[in-house]
């Protein structure tokens, strides 16, 4: 993803409404899994990294807990790059913050899968 296409990707996360926002994190976040996911293709590159900590600033709670059981299974591979560690050191800093609990392994069950 080029810097220009993150960017204005990052800005419609920011200033989309609620609805909005959420429609966007769960069209990146609930396609198919594993290494050609867009959240994982996304997690390892230089600009588009940066969409999925804003995704993660700006997520509900029950988002931000599916964005997590979806990184979850990348978090040892997501160390060997180095925009992966962004990702991983945003959600340290948030989890420790807040002292969120991050539920059971298999994510959470409201629907929202």
């Amino acid at each position: 993803m080029s810097v220009s296409y993150s960017n204005v990707v990052e800005k419609c996360v920011i200033h989309s409404s609620r609805a909005e926002r959420a429609l966007l994190i769960d069209e990146v976040c609930c396609q198919k899994d594993g290494p050609h996911s867009a959240l994982y293709t996304m997690m390892k590159d230089q600009y588009a990294n940066y969409v999925v900590q804003r995704m993660i600033d700006m997520a509900e709670p029950a988002q931000r807990k599916i964005i997590m059981h979806k990184i979850r299974p990348h978090i040892a591979t997501l160390r060997k790059y180095t925009y992966g560690k962004h990702i991983l050191a945003k959600l340290e800093k948030y989890y420790m913050k807040s002292g969120s609990d991050l539920g059971p392994i298999g994510g959470p069950t409201n629907g929202l899968m």
